[in-house]
């Protein structure tokens, strides 16, 4: 998974291997390598999500901790 990838781009990689999926287009050799692609494209937003939490319950907790002092 390229390092550089953003939470936007990959959700635009995803949307894009469903509608070439959906579009029936698709050789059969290459489903695996899209739905290989669009698991990894899954993880890494999954991972995004999970970090993005949990540096705002940081923020807030650093913010709750102002304000209280």
């Amino acid at each position: 998974m390229n390092k550089k990838l953003t939470y936007s781009k990959a959700m635009e990689e995803l949307n894009k291997i469903l509608e070439d999926l959906e579009s029936e287009k698709v050789d059969v050799d290459e489903i695996i390598n899209k739905v290989k692609t669009a698991i990894s494209i899954i993880k890494f937003c999954r991972e995004k999500i999970e970090n993005t939490e949990l540096e705002l319950k940081e923020v807030v907790k650093e913010l709750d901790k102002e304000i209280k002092d």
